[in-house]
């Protein structure tokens, strides 16, 4: 089983569904340690992620995740819109020439995807970040690939490491951006970026299930 170029207009439509549908749950959650925005630049990232792979007339998949990308940094250009961007930026460079993403072109994507953010956002796991998220997702899809399992068993088992990744942040403090300032008050609160990350691979594990 593999991603079609169908299947990813699929996936980027409901990516921005999700996300209209999270926006006051990440304004809530952004609020208790950040500037409130979360929720309003990745509903509207996301919508003109959507849009961008939508109006392509011939896709590709590296060129959906390019144009992905690019409307997100476009559309959202915070901090976290940024490092989204570039995500799927460095994530389509990996999947170039791919015709559909297989569950090792997909390992490849989300580990291009967290390096890029690494790299963009000078983050390191542990930091409370959406990296902490990202990293063992990545991991996790690399494992199965190498283990050969399914694409929809594979994405199920990532799901449950990000589920257990984001629970992780709670007990960590904040190194970055507006949250750091709160230091050990960020102690307590699940990583508001992290919890897009879990969205994201949610949102890809529906996709390929349905």
């Amino acid at each position: 089983m593999a991603f079609t170029t169908d299947d990813i207009t699929r996936l980027f439509d409901a990516f921005a569904r999700r996300f209209a549908a999270e926006r006051e749950a990440l304004i809530a959650l952004d609020g208790k340690v950040g500037d409130s925005d979360l929720g309003i630049t990745m509903s509207k990232g996301f919508a003109a992620a959507h849009d961008a792979v939508a109006d392509l007339a011939a896709p590709v998949p590296a060129g959906q995740m390019k144009a992905a990308g690019a409307a997100l940094a476009k559309a959202a250009p915070s901090t976290m819109g940024t490092l989204m961007a570039t995500g799927f930026l460095r994530g389509s460079k990996a999947v170039e020439g791919a015709g559909t993403l297989d569950l090792t072109e997909l390992a490849g994507f989300w580990r291009a995807f967290a390096d890029g953010v690494a790299q963009r956002g000078k983050a390191r796991p542990g930091d409370k970040t959406v990296l902490d998220v990202l990293e063992p997702v990545a991991a996790s899809l690399e494992a199965s690939a190498r283990q050969g399992l399914g694409l929809t068993d594979a994405l199920a088992a990532a799901v449950t490491v990000a589920d257990a990744a984001l629970q992780a942040t709670r007990e960590m403090v904040a190194q970055h951006g507006k949250a750091a300032a709160f230091a050990e008050k960020s102690r307590g609160l699940p990583d508001a970026g992290a919890t897009v990350a879990v969205m994201l691979i949610e949102t890809m594990r529906d996709t390929a299930a349905a």
